[in-house]
């Protein structure tokens, strides 16, 4: 999608921020009200059965007044599935954190990538490095947790990095979220041949970049397979959760893949993910068509664990 030139953009203020969005975009017109039958006239959108079910409510939050969930009707995303240490996980979890371990001392990193094509805040992209972790509530991690997350189904995650290209998706993930979000050069293309995408750093050159083949793609009907994920921030010295529904229309799987081309350069992204020691990439998930309702985060109950 190529850049808008100012003449393209307008400033609006969003919880004290002044940031610049697509003129006459979803969000220029709806402020998060977005009207589906609209959206469903977009040929990039195969239908929006699924966010009828979702009846939106207006919250308080630190950016204001604002709807929930925030819609996301066409979608792509690439993840990648690490085994790293438990010592070098839990060295960047907060204490009250315990990472997901598929075997004594291994726990699961991930890097992640996102193309957000139509989306009531409007086009952007999106990476993040995370770690999988215990859901946080009390009582014994059960092996229905372990299994839906190692098949993607059910995640729980604390993210360390979650770079984005645009100053909207900045204010409203950081501000909003307690995200750590900033705004970079962050190209994502994912079609059913190739998966590519590069993250820039501040000078301009190669944070994370990925090249790797697509796998073999398998379509569902609307509905038919919802994932969700459970993200943990603090926002104002106090947990909460942010629940993510995604709509998985066309996704394939490949374990261990082989022509895997993953640079990782100079950067926070980077950094992130030395620091968390991976040992090897157990699974590549790609989907090129889907949907995603994020609701804003809520107060949640993390109890004290001992490192």
């Amino acid at each position: 999608m190529p850049p808008h030139t100012q003449k393209d953009t307008v400033k609006i203020d969003l919880g004290g921020h002044t940031v610049t969005v697509r003129q006459g975009g979803l969000y220029d017109r709806y402020r998060m009200a977005t009207d589906l039958d609209e959206v469903a006239k977009d040929p990039r959108v195969s239908s929006v059965d699924f966010f009828r079910q979702l009846p939106k409510t207006k919250v308080d939050s630190a950016i204001g007044s604002t709807l929930t969930p925030n819609f996301y009707y066409a979608i792509s995303t690439a993840r990648l599935t690490m085994l790293a240490p438990s010592r070098a996980i839990r060295s960047r979890l907060p204490r009250e954190l315990a990472p997901l371990e598929i075997a004594p001392g291994l726990g699961l990193v991930s890097v992640m990538f996102f193309r957000y094509d139509v989306c009531d805040i409007d086009f952007y992209t999106e990476a993040a490095v995370g770690i999988a972790v215990k859901p946080a509530r009390h009582g014994k991690l059960g092996l229905v947790d372990l299994v839906a997350g190692l098949k993607n189904e059910h995640i729980a995650s604390y993210v360390l990095s979650l770079p984005v290209s645009t100053e909207i998706a900045q204010v409203r993930g950081h501000d909003g979220y307690g995200f750590p979000k900033w705004v970079t050069d962050l190209d994502v293309a994912i079609d059913p041949r190739r998966t590519e995408a590069r993250v820039a750093n501040d000078a301009g050159g190669t944070d994370l970049s990925l090249r790797v083949a697509t796998p073999e793609q398998t379509a569902y009907r609307s509905g038919e397979r919802v994932a969700s994920l459970t993200s943990y921030t603090s926002i104002d010295s106090a947990w909460h959760s942010t629940l993510s529904q995604t709509n998985v229309l066309s996704a394939g799987t490949t374990r261990r893949p082989r022509d895997l081309r993953l640079q990782v350069g100079e950067g926070r992204m980077a950094d992130d993910l030395r620091s968390l020691r991976p040992i090897r990439t157990l699974q590549l998930d790609v989907m090129t068509q889907g949907q995603l309702a994020l609701h804003m985060p809520v107060p949640t109950s993390v109890p004290s664990r001992n490192k």
